[in-house]
């Protein structure tokens, strides 16, 4: 199902195996094909592991983007990108390295629950990496049921790992 207007959806991207860079930049350019315009784009950041532990760091960004796509249609594809990409889950459940990893992030102001999405993101506001690259492009987003901008959760962020801008950029 297509929305009748588009929405503006921010997207979290992903990468600790093999060429980070490309692979990023091979994911924009599938969603900006199959999925809506990316309006803007974060600055490339390079972070440890988050939840687990792993020997290769993690290139992380943000992008805005408009899709016409419906929340379901949306992760549905962006699952899809991922399998393209090669990667490949567990099963377990747990956190684990990948080459391509997909999240929605915010859809305006909206709270959805639906299986196998929850917006926004549950662990948002605890994630440095994810919150370091959303300032930069939304500082000013609202978490719709906290009330709180982007910027008062990145202040108030406890997690205190390693996240600093990667060499290069896009």
């Amino acid at each position: 199902m297509k929305l009748s207007a588009s929405s503006k959806v921010i997207v979290g991207l992903g990468s600790n195996l093999g060429d980070r860079f490309s692979a990023l930049e091979r994911a924009q350019k599938l969603i900006s094909v199959e999925a809506g315009e990316i309006m803007a784009t974060s600055s490339v950041w390079e972070t440890e592991p988050w939840g687990f532990d792993a020997d290769d760091q993690f290139l992380n960004m943000v992008i805005v983007m408009n899709t016409t796509l419906a929340p379901k249609q949306l992760i549905q594809l962006f699952r899809s990108i991922e399998g393209r990409m090669g990667r490949r889950k567990s099963g377990g459940g747990k956190y684990e390295s990948r080459i391509i990893d997909l999240d929605i992030l915010l859809w305006e102001n909206r709270v959805i629950s639906i299986p196998g999405l929850e917006v926004p993101h549950p662990k948002i506001a605890d994630r440095r990496f994810v919150l370091e690259p959303l300032a930069e492009v939304a500082p000013d987003a609202v978490h719709p049921e906290t009330g709180l901008t982007v910027t008062v959760m990145l202040q108030q962020c406890a997690d205190n790992s390693d996240v600093r801008l990667a060499g290069r950029q896009f």
